[in-house]
């Protein structure tokens, strides 16, 4: 009884806790959000003079952050909403809508009336009612120089048969917020976590909210049990069932003025519908302790639901401090999880053909009993971890962590020329065509089909915004198939200095840029267009890890001429060997 009442004690300290800090969030936040207002009824008022339905063929949409990409519930089509775009120096918010149909490949846009006021970090889902309608929750606008936010509370629908924008104005629901996740189970749009934030304070949320979808009113829900500490940016699926899983999440906290920490949350909870009753459901958290393989903690992944009763975790970032600075590493991994199991496990490229990978396990019998070169590159058995790293000039890196299954390893170049033939066909002549590693995809299953849409990575200072399409059958677990590829030389960066050019430099010799890399850096950097030179020759039939483990000295020296001598020695060795590899690639490109 004694630790009972304790418990009890403490839970409604937290709860007085998190009101404070909602009021003292509010008040601050009242300010800004009143100076953003009359900037977002400037846009709505452009809005306005929307009249009629537009749905005309354009090109595919530029290149954004947290929009919404979801699936039509009855056509072979994805819809996109909103999102924004920072260049550099200033923030672009949209609210314009894009229709992606699947059979022919192609994007339209649509311009309807009386549409959701710009936003991004919101959250939308589809239910198959009257033709098809997705529902719009929250979200954010920021002003342009990224400083002041406005977080939304409002709720609107899409009618897709009728392609018409209706706000539903029901009272008790969430207040504004973003990051926040929602899912429709049964007739309720469920809507958990996310934070508000202003200038100078933030908060996170815990709390669960219910919008019936045939009585059109909002219910906060009260389970019972210990649930997930507040958090933005989960993985949130409903099951057969009628209940909800939570995954993972992301959150900060005030350790002292103008120092916050932030939190990877790795922990798994059930949300379930106690009774039978349709509007009376009681609701109660418990935890979940999955078996398995559980994906690396990390923040800005995307989840999918996927066939088999089963959903999926998609790419990431997990960024490690060190000292003053934040690195991140990358993901493009897919993880699976098994609700009827309870069971993590990594997806696994199956290659497109088994028969190309018996007679490739053939060749390499044949090659080993030879004692060809193919004996010192056996191939991995299981999954190989990949780490990519791009160097500017200034030492900043940027590290990228994929996984190569090891059935869809592509070391074997030098089979007959058959194979070669199938494998242009493919478009891909061995080269692997996954999506590159990045945070805050937009994701959607179709047909058993998952489409990845855009997302983000970092070089340095400089974020790299993508618009690329990639799509692969969760059935068959073959190949990624690229829809639409993206070069990100084109994409626009403003910065005050020289760092940028720098920056978009090793953009473009990561894209094959190499020429036009050396010509410009003739100008500026004689000494590292001297040092380039220099650079040991690959030699005839030599294999990658053969040319960094002959040349590892030349590339340690190279990395610490760039990073100076308080690096660590670790991370200056994973420096040279990356642009070792990346020295080795590019000459085989050119050769």
């Amino acid at each position: 009884m004694g630790k009972k009442g304790k418990r009890d004690k403490k839970g409604k300290g937290a709860e007085k806790t998190l009101a404070k800090m909602e009021k003292k969030v509010s008040r601050r936040a009242k300010k800004e959000e009143e100076d953003l207002e009359a900037l977002i009824a400037e846009f709505q008022s452009l809005d306005a003079k929307k009249t009629q339905v537009i749905e005309s063929s354009c090109p595919p949409p530029s290149p954004r952050l947290n929009c919404s990409l979801c699936a039509h519930p009855e056509r072979d089509e994805l819809i996109l909403f909103g999102g924004e775009y920072f260049n550099g120096q200033k923030t672009y918010l949209y609210n314009d809508l894009y229709i992606y149909h699947i059979r022919k490949n192609s994007w339209a846009k649509l311009d309807i009336p009386n549409p959701p006021p710009r936003r991004c970090a919101h959250q939308a889902a589809v239910v198959p009612t009257a033709g098809g309608q997705l529902w719009i929750f929250g979200g954010e606008f920021a002003s342009p120089n990224g400083e002041q936010f406005y977080h939304y509370k409002d709720l609107w629908v899409l009618h897709l048969a009728t392609k018409t924008w209706e706000q539903i104005k029901a009272p008790g629901g969430p207040s504004g917020r973003s990051g926040h996740r929602m899912v429709v189970c049964k007739r309720q749009l469920i809507v958990f976590g996310g934070f508000h934030e202003s200038a100078r304070d933030f908060i996170y949320y815990n709390d669960v909210y219910a919008f019936n979808l045939d009585s059109f009113t909002w219910s906060k829900l009260a389970p019972a049990g210990m649930g997930p500490a507040p958090r933005s940016g989960c993985q949130m699926t409903p099951t057969p069932e009628g209940n909800i899983i939570v995954y993972g999440g992301y959150s900060k906290q005030r350790i002292k003025k103008d120092v916050d920490k932030g939190t990877l949350h790795t922990d798994m909870f059930l949300l379930k519908a106690e009774g039978a009753a349709k509007e009376e459901d009681r609701w109660s958290w418990s935890r979940l302790s999955p078996s398995g393989v559980k994906p690396s903690p990390r923040s800005g992944f995307a989840v999918a639901a996927a066939p088999n009763n089963r959903c999926l975790l998609f790419g990431g970032v997990h960024d490690e401090e060190e000292e003053e600075s934040i690195e991140g590493d990358f993901f493009n991994d897919i993880y699976f999880y098994d609700i009827g199991k309870n069971r993590w496990f990594p997806a696994q490229l199956k290659g497109p053909k088994a028969e190309r990978r018996k007679r490739r396990r053939g060749r390499q019998a044949e090659a080993e009993a030879a004692g060809g070169e193919e004996l010192q590159l056996p191939p991995p058995q299981g999954p190989l971890e990949i780490i990519k790293e791009v160097v500017a000039e200034d030492g900043t890196v940027m590290t990228i962590k994929q996984l190569i299954p090891g059935a869809a390893e592509d070391k074997d170049r030098s089979g007959s020329e058959e194979e070669e033939e199938e494998e242009e066909e493919g478009g891909a002549l061995g080269q692997p065509v996954e999506p590159c590693p990045r945070s805050s995809a937009m994701v959607a299953v179709k047909h058993g089909v998952l489409y990845v849409y855009g997302g983000m990575f970092e070089v340095g200072d400089r974020q790299v915004t993508l618009s690329d399409l990639h799509s692969i059958d969760l059935h068959r677990m073959e190949q990624w198939k690229v829809l639409l590829e993206m070069d990100p030389k084109t994409q626009e960066w403003l910065e005050e200095s020289e760092s940028d050019e720098e920056e978009d430099d090793d953009v473009e010799g990561a894209e094959g840029g190499e020429e036009e890399e050396e010509e410009e850096s003739s100008e500026e950097e004689s000494e590292d267009e001297e040092g380039e030179q220099q650079h040991p020759a690959v030699q005839p039939g030599e294999a990658q890890p053969q040319y960094v483990a002959r040349t590892e000295q030349y590339w340690l020296r190279l990395a610490r001429g760039h990073m100076g001598p308080e690096a660590k020695d670790k991370k200056v060795l994973k420096v040279a060997h990356a642009m070792a590899k990346t020295f080795y690639e590019d000459a085989l490109q050119m050769s």
